[in-house]
């Protein structure tokens, strides 16, 4: 009887390539770089050409960077939509071997940088195949039993708060306890348990609800000239007004106005410029906001993925949206039992009282103020 073909797309991911294809002796085996384009392989052979002769690295421009990505991504996609970290660590390293010009300066490594673009790159590129109907992705989707982890997750709900309030534990270890929490199914589901409402949903539309007051109120605090950061936001709307554009204007312009720093908190990094661990070094709770390309405004037209960060660790990642993912930052805060970072407390409050509803009653004086200004501008 002759064995039925299975499905390349649901064998194992360390089955289907060099990637993953682990060896006793030597561990992972090196992953074979693909062709460039024309264009990008005659740069790099000249680039890799003066690194071997006085060991100068190329200042890599932007397209050429994104042509190297997408190249890259295309090629584990094909092997696995879901590859792990070291699975990654493997093509960055197998990349500046074989291109040493393309070697970070001052790094010791040469090549984390390039392990942090292909992860940011490869969640993009995963999201288009997705959207395209890949059967690689959509079957490895379907590999969870979402109904039973919810069932599951629902049935150590005690025992988990009684965990996380009592025990107050380290975000590390709550991932390593709890790992199957975060992801945006499970943050939602565990806010709806502790607070009864739905997480995305009355974030986003409580947040419409006022916005259009917001930015009026905002414009009228620019005026003085006192709150140039403010404005600088709100002249992003003049390049580009949509309603998606509108609610970010609204979220991030909330602690400007409030007389709140919130640097440590929301932080925009270029994707592909700087490693993921510069990016988060010394944020304990906030959003980075990741672009493409170059950026001069106070927050990019296109935003390329926004990480919810707990103490210097993407807890959360591949949102492609900056609304959601303050409601998802939200939602951690509320699952892991944490307080609001002290140098936002009144946005988050504003969020929590005003945007969502929650016991709306007890907002401290300076979130009751904001709020009567709204309702008057609504009259």
């Amino acid at each position: 009887m002759q064995l039925a073909r299975i499905p390349h797309w649901i064998q194992p991911a360390f089955h289907l390539s060099v990637v993953g294809n682990l060896t006793p002796s030597t561990g992972l085996m090196p992953f074979p770089i693909p062709e460039f384009s024309h264009d990008v392989e005659l740069t790099l052979q000249e680039a890799n050409g003066r690194y071997a002769k006085d060991g100068s690295v190329l200042v890599i421009p932007i397209g050429m960077k994104t042509d190297i990505l997408d190249t890259l991504a295309d090629s584990m996609s094909k092997i696995s939509p879901y590859p792990e970290r070291q699975h990654y660590e493997n093509v960055a390293k197998a990349l500046v071997e074989k291109h040493p010009s393309l070697k970070e300066p001052g790094s010791g490594k040469g090549w984390y940088g390039w392990f942090h673009s292909l992860k940011f790159k490869l969640g993009n590129y995963r999201q288009k195949l997705s959207a395209a109907g890949c059967p690689e992705v959509e079957v490895l989707k379907k590999d969870s039993d979402h109904q039973q982890i919810d069932e599951l997750m629902s049935a150590t709900f005690s025992k988990r708060r009684k965990e996380i309030v009592g025990d107050q534990p380290l975000i590390g270890d709550v991932i390593a306890r709890w790992p199957a929490m975060f992801c945006e199914r499970q943050v939602r589901a565990e806010f709806k348990r502790v607070v009864s409402i739905d997480l995305l949903e009355s974030f986003l539309d409580g947040l419409d609800d006022p916005a259009p007051r917001l930015l009026e109120v905002y414009e009228a605090a620019t005026k003085s000239a006192k709150k140039p950061a403010l404005k600088a936001i709100l002249d992003c709307l003049k390049k580009d007004d949509t309603n998606e554009r509108r609610r970010i204007a609204a979220l991030l312009g909330l602690p400007h106005y409030l007389r709140e720093e919130p640097s440590d908190i929301i932080r925009m990094c270029d994707a592909h410029g700087e490693t993921l661990a510069a990016a988060m070094e010394g944020m304990q709770l906030g959003l980075l906001i990741g672009y493409e390309g170059d950026n001069q405004d106070a927050f990019p037209r296109e935003v390329f993925n926004v990480a919810v960060v707990v103490e210097e660790t993407a807890v959360l990642h591949n949102f492609k949206d900056v609304p959601s993912s303050f409601a998802m930052l939200l939602g951690i805060i509320y699952c892991d039992n944490l307080e609001y970072p002290r140098a936002m407390k009144y946005s988050f409050e504003f969020l929590q009282r005003v945007v969502m509803k929650i016991k709306p009653d007890q907002a401290s004086a300076r979130v009751h103020g904001i709020r009567n200004k709204l309702l008057r501008y609504n009259l």
